[in-house]
């Protein structure tokens, strides 16, 4: 699965006990008619992926879903669920269209200076 959109917002890496897992956020904002902010996480040595990247940059950032259950201390199931990135790529801006030279284009030769000048500026 593939997010694609503008970054929002970059976290700094985040590092949890003693085994040292690291984890870090990044967030999208999707260009549609209703904008989503994506929040996704890349963990322990994907978490560097993300550091030629700044908040503004158009980006497509592949991702897997992660879900997992958990049993509070009354016995009741929760479930919870993570959108991990593992890949993160630049958009590229679309390249202006390549028009050809003024001169390739034949001149009018059907005015007159006689036609009136009805332009309202």
């Amino acid at each position: 699965m593939e997010v694609i959109g503008k970054i929002k917002l970059i976290n700094e890496e985040q590092t949890f006990g003693t085994s040292g897992f690291r984890k870090r956020e990044l967030v999208v904002t999707t260009d549609e008619q209703y904008p989503q902010m994506i929040m996704i996480e890349f963990v322990q040595d994907k978490c560097d992926l993300l550091n030629s990247y700044k908040v503004g940059q158009d980006v497509k950032v592949s991702i897997n879903l992660r879900g997992r259950e958990w049993i509070n201390p009354e016995g009741v199931a929760k479930y919870f669920n993570a959108i991990q990135g593992w890949r993160i790529e630049a958009m590229q801006a679309a390249a202006p269209q390549d028009l050809p030279p003024v001169d390739q284009f034949q001149p009018a030769d059907n005015t007159t200076s006689a036609e009136p000048d009805d332009l309202p500026f």
